[in-house]
């Protein structure tokens, strides 16, 4: 698993970048249409992942993707969700962003193991 805390204004294809090559080796990449780039469907093929990603709705000729595939997408937004019940991540309390990212990470262990 990969965790990377960024800026609030900071696009997905800039996070996607800096990511890409501590991606473990899987199967398939479930994404939503903020990482829709055609570098980063080359840099996952590279990498022999398949890239489950819906296009963008301004791309010219869509890509087909894995619809099956792409509703497991549901348990990354729950998981997202959890984390919001956490009062102290949701309001950002902490000013500074390893403590933040350390809360994030607290809290994150403790869903996965409840």
């Amino acid at each position: 698993m990969v965790m990377l805390l960024s800026e609030g204004q900071m696009s997905d294809y800039r996070g996607a970048a800096l990511m890409l090559k501590a991606l473990p080796k899987a199967k398939a990449m479930l994404a939503d249409k903020g990482y829709d780039a055609d570098w980063f469907r080359r840099a996952l093929a590279d990498r022999r992942i398949t890239a489950c990603i819906p296009s963008k709705a301004n791309r010219m000729v869509p890509i087909p993707h894995d619809v099956v595939l792409y509703k497991q997408r549901h348990k990354i937004e729950n998981m997202f969700g959890k984390l919001k019940d956490w009062r102290r991540i949701h309001t950002r309390y902490d000013r500074c962003a390893h403590i933040f990212f350390s809360s994030i990470c607290i809290a994150a262990a403790v869903i996965f193991w409840l």
